[in-house]
């Protein structure tokens, strides 16, 4: 039996249990093998967690496979009852929720809170719409014919969610899932595959039916995922994560045709024009860069600044950036660790090679001495518009600041990448920032806000951001396909004449 380092969870917090092991079938499941969960903030282990093999990852998707009939069989409004009872049991447990995902993944208290509350709006957001989905009814092009069109689950799904943000992707993709009729297999991120469980265990008490979501966690997910899509009855993919990883399960997607949803990589611009409210910009572009320690796709990745207002929005920026609080996210801080020793080297390199392309570091720069894996807040000013960050995710609290000339620079600079998530545009100017976020090659654009997630909203990007979109009505869609039934009506009023 796995368990948690009493020293961390202690006895107050495991008032609901929080399970170590694999959930398949209805049942948690030990395995031999284990891996140990690490606090970023001090690097000691909070938990051994059961580690999954490919076998374990097989008898997942036999469960999803044996109920999906069923499911997909269960009244909408015996479905969205279930999904009540579950969130009733998200919000009861919300403190011991809370306070796993920090320390599995070093985020501040409130930043897991608000996590945690956003997570609870989506689930709610899909419970509520189970009973809206509505098919269409219509003439044949030429008449005789009905044409009826209805949705139908795709099938059972594999959900493959990241460290970054542990309770909110599984509640995203997996409440969209099983609101369509899917059965799911979730993959956890081995980072933080306790919030993971916590979510499903509430699911569990609510009384979803077994085999209806299964959880594994492994240190082998590139050949869990390849054992599981080479198997024909899964039939879908949803993945969070690099456009790297994500193209690679593309590839193993394509043999069996796998419905595929990517949310992948961003290079966010934050765009700030001449006529912006300079302090309501430089307060919005802090959360949208040090939010989680700058480790979300839709961070702001390049800070594009008019030339009129840059020297007053840098030296705004540099004063609060450099006033931000670090430490264990158990206290009152504003930015928490890395999230492992690894990710902190790379940011270290990253530094210096922003440093190597003409940056000028006007914060931080440096990792921070001591236990846990911290970083100090940074920032760096280019100057000009450049290249030598185009194309690359920072995923750090490194702030980069790019001066421009001119709207028209502005808006191509920001264009100037492969990617295509989520784009930031400050202005007062109403009607411009309309005429230019349309411009904008992103698949969403935030007009003088920093934070976008909502669950009445398609988020989701194009180009190499990904494929297909989580939330709003088009989140419960990417789980059903389209059937179109042509049934041949003859009027027996004109069969009689």
């Amino acid at each position: 039996m796995t368990q948690a380092n009493p020293e961390v969870l202690d006895a107050p917090q495991l008032d609901h249990g929080v399970p170590f092991n694999l959930y398949i079938d209805g049942a948690w499941r030990g395995t031999e093998a284990t891996f140990e969960v690490l606090n970023p903030a001090n690097g000691l282990s909070i938990a051994s967690v059961a580690d999954a093999s490919n076998a374990d990852a097989q008898a997942a998707l036999d469960a999803a496979v044996a109920a999906q009939t069923a499911w997909r069989g269960v009244p909408p409004r015996a479905r969205a009852t279930l999904f009540h009872k579950a969130h009733a049991l998200l919000l009861q447990r919300a403190d011991i929720i809370i306070r796993t995902m920090t320390l599995e993944s070093g985020k501040p208290l409130t930043e897991s809170r608000g996590e945690f509350n956003l997570s609870a709006e989506f689930f709610l957001w899909y419970a509520e719409q189970i009973a809206h989905l509505h098919g269409t009814f219509a003439d044949g092009s030429h008449g005789g014919y009905r044409v009826v069109a209805s949705h139908q689950p795709v099938g059972p799904c594999l959900l493959i969610t990241p460290w970054n943000f542990p309770l909110l992707m599984i509640a995203r993709k997996a409440g969209a899932a099983l609101a369509a009729g899917c059965t799911v297999i979730t993959k956890s991120a081995q980072e933080t595959p306790l919030t993971s469980a916590l979510f499903v265990q509430a699911l569990h008490d609510a009384g979803f039916p077994r085999g209806v979501i299964n959880l594994i966690h492994t240190t082998s997910a590139s050949s869990i995922s390849a054992s599981l899509m080479e198997d024909r009855r899964l039939r879908k993919v949803s993945f969070t994560g690099s456009t790297g990883v994500g193209s690679k399960l593309l590839q193993q997607a394509a043999p069996n045709v796998i419905n595929a949803s990517m949310e992948l990589g961003g290079d966010g611009p934050f765009v700030v024009l001449e006529d912006a409210d300079i302090d309501f910009a430089v307060e919005q572009a802090i959360i949208c860069k040090f939010r989680n320690a700058g480790q979300a796709c839709v961070a702001a990745n390049r800070i594009i600044v008019h030339r009129a207002v840059e020297e007053e929005f840098t030296r705004k920026f540099v004063e609060r950036a450099k006033t931000l609080r670090v430490g264990n996210g158990l206290e009152s801080v504003d930015v928490g660790p890395i999230i492992s020793a690894r990710q902190r080297q790379r940011v270290q390199h990253l530094v210096g090679t922003l440093k190597d392309a003409g940056g000028e570091v006007l914060a931080g720069g440096k990792p921070i001495e001591g236990d846990g894996f911290f970083f100090e807040p940074t920032v760096l000013r280019f100057a000009e518009a450049g290249d030598a960050l185009c194309g690359e995710e920072l995923f750090a609290p490194v702030a980069a600041i790019f001066p421009v000339d001119s709207v028209v620079e502005a808006i191509a600079f920001a264009n100037d990448t492969r990617f295509g998530l989520a784009a930031y545009l400050f202005t007062k100017d109403l009607s411009r920032a309309i005429a230019l976020s349309e411009r904008l090659d992103f698949g969403m654009v935030g007009v003088n806000r920093g934070i976008m997630a909502d669950p009445a909203a398609p988020f989701g990007g194009v180009k190499a951001s990904g494929l297909g979109r989580e939330g709003g009505h088009d989140g419960i869609y990417e789980f059903l396909e389209p059937k179109y039934l042509a049934i041949t009506v003859k009027d027996p009023v004109e069969t009689a004449a």
